[in-house]
């Protein structure tokens, strides 16, 4: 994807003279592509998929950069347009398990289960806890704190009001702190046991 971008590049400066706007809008859509695959890996939470995702919002951003505006900011346009084709993808991923449910309810459902132990350590970890967080809370976090785009620009790619990106923003890090409280009490009780067996022997 950045051999696209280097080469839809060179094949714009062809003339001498000042950069022109495509080509300015090459260069900081190459430059925003690390800002991107964190974005989609937060999204997906698999690498592979978030590769796709970053090539299908390069794509997007490329049929459609006539319609960014400039002087307004890159990351947020190109976080709509990932979000967008996200949650695209997701609908249609959906539909296809839906379809496999049908298949899958035939089966013989497998009766292996998370041990207990191994979903505490699961919890400890802050990535495990984001996780946790409802989707739109999740979401307004990663913008804000994660991707470090103001309220209005991180509203502008959920489309809510700035207002409304405060308020999740604000409800995401309460309920991370609870989380983190929750996870720690457990992970006490659980060592607390531990030393009680031990000593009874």
């Amino acid at each position: 994807m950045k051999d696209l971008l280097l080469t839809t590049s060179a094949s714009d400066g062809h003339s001498s003279g000042p950069p022109s706007p495509k080509t300015d809008f090459h260069r900081d859509l190459l430059q925003a592509l690390p800002d991107l695959r964190g974005f989609a890996r937060f999204l997906t939470r698999d690498v592979s998929a978030a590769d796709d995702l970053v090539q299908d919002t390069i794509v997007r951003a490329l049929a459609s950069q006539n319609q960014f505006q400039q002087g307004t900011v890159l990351k947020a346009w190109l976080f709509t347009i990932q979000r967008n084709a996200f949650y695209e993808q997701t609908r249609r991923r959906s539909r296809e398990q839906e379809i496999m449910l049908d298949i899958e309810l035939d089966m013989q459902p497998s009766t292996a289960a998370p041990s207990r132990q191994s979903a505490r350590d699961a919890v400890q970890d802050l990535g495990e806890l984001l996780w946790k967080l409802p989707d739109l809370l999740r979401e307004a976090l990663i913008l804000v704190g994660g991707q470090e785009l103001s309220y209005e620009d991180a509203a502008r790619v959920c489309d809510v009001p700035a207002g409304t990106m405060k308020a999740r923003v604000s409800r995401a890090r309460a309920q991370l702190a609870e989380l983190a409280a929750i996870s720690s009490s457990i992970s006490g009780e659980d060592a607390e046991k531990t030393s009680a067996e031990s000593g009874s022997f």
